[in-house]
């Protein structure tokens, strides 16, 4: 059998991962609660394991994700991952099919060249060798972009990158070293024995003439070897990390696993899944309207891994999603953000930001509570029978020509409707959840469920995209659950209501809880194509902008703020549109004061365009008169 001492650090590296990654995997799969092992096990004798190969191939590999987004980024990922993975396969069908036995030690395929240095006289052979040369050149071409990324990330389309530790500079380059390293071994022995292909041979011929190829060739696979057995060796203390696990992470999430409420198995192995690429950080608003560089998600995911204290880390996000969707490996990013949160005792910072709601919301007269002392000032209410309830939510009664315009809208539509918290009402639990406040946030939504059970409703229509989502995803309702934006668009299809075209340009903002959060995308564009000029800007759907108004961010300065709101109304109104119209009662009131385009809801431009019924229309004459004849007298 042939050996040579230079390949103990490349074996002593590659069993060690190997045998860590796989104790790693066992111990998460023990952790997993039983139903979720139950998942995972059906995943891997199941549909979702082709799934789940492909899923590797394509995003793991290929990385098609980033190369859809970010060609040349998603090139660099590639070249070295699937270039790396190419080098690995055919390497090893060059050892079994050209070497002198089969089935070989990994370390044949490896330094397969070492061990067979005549190797690539014959056509065949020579063939196969211009097939590596390929190879290892595309992976080093994807090397540069990834050096020349380092120090200039803008060469690849990032604003910004990584901050790295001293584990992961020794890591990363130890990773740089390796395809050079095995560059010039294959060159210098190619060179001394007058062979190799269109890269390695040529570079061998030309050292040959000025070098002792035949005495540098034997450090050069020492440094090989010593390079990959390092790379190996930190794998586990470093970003790297997410190699192996990510893998185990596509097999989970394809077996239907989820991240929960609480840490757990799943959450941690997509921590350990984070590869660190700065995607997010480019994402990040904070980021690059703020210049806050130290809470984003590679950040917090670094944290975590390390034990470290993510308290004011994890509070201190918009929570907007941009950066779940730009994330190639998929991770849920924002549950997990809220998992730390849970874990923090946010009450507080809660009663401090919302206290002076909270008593804004007090009726002078004495009420009975229906709620703990902690929310006394509610009062049990009896509401009538209706087909739709409808809810402002807190937002929408600090921005009252919202819902003053859908209630004009619920007017004109005929239907019996009730607007279940026009006197005020509660909350419906979303910024307390966001503080980490379970327990209180579920007594809320016990009091409105309660509330909008009585009703008898079909439909509960909400206009705050905060209220939508956490209608949708938290409550047990047994009712339709509509943003504004679809209500009204389900009336014009219908043909209840009429509208004028108001000739009017205007511009959407998505805001961040309705499009990312909930994906709604398409319905209130829909509603402003019908009733005005909709025009569209770059920053759309997935890729929106946040308004900075975030209740999901404690921690953030008014300044801050007012610099992420300024940007992205900026960049919503570079074509000076007439309106720039969201369907967010917070993002209304965001935008509107760092612009003087015109920002109105989209409940408010539908509301200028309705066109009321004559018979309508008298009414409100008649009620106008008596009004003014009571003033009168």
């Amino acid at each position: 059998m042939q050996f040579d001492p230079f390949v103990i650090p490349f074996n002593i590296g590659l069993y060690f991962i190997i045998t860590y990654v796989v104790v790693r995997c066992i111990i998460w799969f023990r952790d997993l609660s039983r139903p979720d092992k139950l998942r995972l096990q059906r995943g891997f004798f199941g549909k979702p394991f082709g799934e789940s190969l492909k899923e590797i191939f394509l995003e793991s590999l290929i990385h098609r994700k980033i190369l859809k987004s970010n060609l040349r980024l998603g090139y660099m990922h590639m070249s070295l991952a699937f270039g790396w993975f190419l080098l690995i396969f055919f390497g090893t069908v060059e050892a079994d099919v050209f070497g002198d036995h089969h089935l070989n030690a990994p370390y044949k395929a490896i330094f397969f060249r070492f061990f067979n240095p005549d190797h690539g006289r014959t056509g065949f052979e020579s063939a196969y060798g211009f097939l590596m040369d390929l190879i290892l050149a595309f992976i080093l071409s994807g090397l540069l972009l990834a050096v020349t990324k380092r120090f200039y990330s803008r060469v690849v389309g990032m604003k910004k990158t990584t901050k790295l530790k001293i584990t992961d500079r020794i890591a990363l380059t130890s990773l740089w070293m390796i395809f050079p390293s095995r560059l010039l071994a294959e060159s210098f022995t190619s060179g001394a024995y007058g062979n190799g292909s269109f890269m390695t041979g040529s570079l061998g011929a030309w050292f040959s003439t000025f070098l002792p190829v035949r005495e540098l060739a034997y450090p050069f696979w020492w440094l090989y070897s010593l390079s990959l057995g390092t790379f190996f060796v930190l794998l586990p203390l470093t970003r790297y990390m997410h190699i192996p696990t990510e893998l185990f992470l596509i097999f989970m999430r394809n077996s239907g696993i989820r991240t929960g409420d609480k840490p757990g198995t799943y959450s941690e192995v997509q921590t350990y899944s984070c590869s660190s690429c700065g995607i997010c950080i480019d994402a990040c608003q904070m980021s690059f309207a703020a210049g806050i560089n130290t809470m984003q998600s590679a950040y917090l995911l670094k944290a975590i891994r390390k034990n470290d204290d993510v308290s004011h880390m994890a509070q201190n996000c918009l929570m907007c999603g941009r950066c779940d969707q730009k994330c190639p490996v998929g991770i849920e990013l924002s549950p997990i953000r809220m998992i730390q949160r849970r874990m923090e005792d946010s009450e507080n910072d809660f009663r401090t930001v919302y206290k002076g709601y909270f008593r804004s919301q007090q009726r002078p007269e004495p009420v009975k509570p229906v709620m703990p002392p902690s929310f006394g000032f509610i009062p049990e209410a009896e509401p009538k029978k209706v087909d739709v309830v409808y809810f402002a939510g807190c937002m929408s009664h600090l921005t009252p020509g919202i819902k003053n315009s859908m209630v004009k809208i619920l007017n004109a539509s005929g239907l019996s409707y009730s607007f279940i918290d026009e006197a005020g009402g509660i909350c419906c639990g979303r910024p307390m959840m966001l503080a980490g406040l379970d327990r209180e946030a579920r007594e809320l939504i016990n009091l409105n469920s309660q509330l909008i059970w009585k009703t008898g409703a079909r439909t509960l229509v909400t206009s705050c995209p905060i209220c939508y989502k956490v209608f949708k995803e938290s409550y047990y309702l047994d009712v339709e659950v509509l943003h504004h934006s679809q209500f009204i668009g389900n009336l014009i299809r219908e043909n209840t209501v009429k509208f004028n075209f108001l000739r009017k340009r205007v511009v959407f903002h998505t805001p961040c809880e309705l499009g990312r959060g909930s994906g709604v995308y398409d319905e209130p564009k829909e509603v402003l194509s019908h009733i005005a000029k909709l025009e569209k800007s770059k920053f759309e759907d997935q890729n929106s902008l946040c308004c900075g108004g975030s209740l999901g961010n404690l921690k953030i300065d008014s300044r801050d703020r007012i610099r992420i709101a300024t940007q992205t109304a900026a960049e919503l109104t570079k074509g000076d549109p007439d309106i720039l119209a969201t369907a967010c009662p917070l993002c209304k009131k965001t935008l509107s004061a760092v612009t003087g385009t015109r920002v109105a809801d989209i409940a408010e431009i539908a509301a200028e365009a309705l066109v009321i019924p004559r018979q309508q229309r008298n009414i409100a004459k008649q009620i106008r008169i008596i009004k003014e004849l009571a003033d009168i007298s």
